[in-house]
């Protein structure tokens, strides 16, 4: 609980605080109308006479500027034309408890620089892409990128997790072999995981690359190193994880509905289908997102494979580049920038949010479907 609390502080710590920053280009150098009230089509105006045609062009194939909001439009007039220049960033405790040294220290040191005391987990923050800018860094893309991952995770893990366990407590003879399939399971739940990207960079990425790249059905602009890949791994990652826990939801089901059902003419697979998996589908499905979320937050294994650490475009299917939560908040905190450093907690906040949901949901399908026998 105090290692737990520790954490939670230092990244609360870290995600809010003031913030001193100087405009490398005045405001007033682009229009007379005070920044706050510029509108849309002034903005659209501003950007379109001063930023050179390549720049404008480049950004209006990325997106057509006429479709364009007003609050894109203001962040691209910051970012491109007024140009954000941070000096320094302070802690939530130093901004709360040293305010007054902070200000004295920035009139001395800054002062031409504005003070400002940010909230760096914005609803603007979850909404942009991936920035060179942490002012105006979001986390859209990684958060698409790790519920990309997730659902090719899942979509291959489960179906086999859930038929390798049916097979192993239901069908499987209780003899040498199934003994040796069942350790190396039980083993494989404890390897590291950056073997299983190595695992993924040699088959998914290297020997599988014309399926994975997306060759295979005419797309020309991808190598092995997609998303794909990365969610077949994270797959194989998982897979021993959901195959253990759906082991023991299955064995948790008394022997005496099967007997039951024997008794009355029922084959086996009558039997799995129709009383033993219905009643072990809550503890399979709690196993299984658990392990998902394991996925969710692994880090190593996309670094092998080949996850991107900067990239502005949202995947789009199966064979995009992709970037993930965890390799993004990995890059920011390698940035000596501190501001960097407060964007990257606020990505944590972002990642335990969406990990203590799944397990949430654990909880609730666990106990609202559990049965006591």
């Amino acid at each position: 609980m105090i290692s737990l609390g520790a954490l939670i502080y230092d990244i609360i710590n870290g995600g809010f605080g003031y913030v001193a920053f100087e405009y490398k280009n005045p405001p007033s150098e682009f229009t007379s109308t005070p920044v706050s009230q510029l509108t849309r089509e002034e903005l659209l105006v501003v950007l379109q006479e001063n930023l050179s045609s390549g720049a404008y062009k480049k950004l209006d194939n990325e997106q057509k500027m006429e479709t364009r909001s007003q609050a894109d439009l203001y962040i691209l007039f910051l970012e491109r034309l007024v140009q954000i220049d941070t000096k320094e960033t302070w802690s939530l405790t130093d901004s709360l408890l040293k305010s007054d040294e902070i200000r004295a220290r920035v009139a001395e040191k800054y002062p031409d620089a504005e003070l400002e005391f940010r909230l760096w987990l914005t609803p603007q923050f979850l909404s942009t892409p991936m920035s060179s800018k942490a002012e105006f860094a979001g986390v859209r893309t990684a958060i698409l990128g790790s519920l990309w991952l997730v659902g090719i995770a899942l979509l291959f893990a489960l179906p086999i997790g859930v038929g390798a366990s049916i097979y192993l407590q239901e069908y499987a003879p209780h003899n040498w072999f199934t003994n040796i399939i069942q350790t190396n399971i039980n083993n494989l739940a404890g390897v590291p995981s950056i073997v299983y990207g190595m695992l993924g960079l040699a088959v998914f990425v290297r020997t599988f690359e014309a399926l994975t790249s997306g060759a295979a059905f005419g797309i020309t602009d991808s190598n092995g190193r997609t998303v794909l890949s990365a969610g077949l791994t994270m797959g194989i990652l998982v897979l021993p994880l959901i195959i253990i826990n759906a082991q023991e939801a299955i064995k948790a089901v008394p022997d005496s509905l099967r007997q039951a059902a024997f008794g009355v003419g029922a084959t086996r697979w009558q039997t799995v289908w129709h009383h033993v998996l219905p009643n072990a589908l809550p503890g399979i499905l709690t196993g299984s997102i658990l392990a998902i979320s394991r996925a969710l937050g692994e880090t190593a294994p996309l670094i092998v494979v080949g996850a991107s650490t900067f990239i502005t475009v949202d995947p789009e299917g199966v064979f995009s580049k992709f970037t993930a939560l965890p390799i993004q908040i990995y890059n920011w905190t390698t940035r000596p920038q501190t501001e960097f450093h407060s964007i990257a907690a606020s990505a944590i906040i972002v990642l335990l949010v969406l990990l203590l949901s799944l397990n949430a949901t654990a909880i609730f399908l666990r106990n609202r479907y559990q049965r006591r026998w």
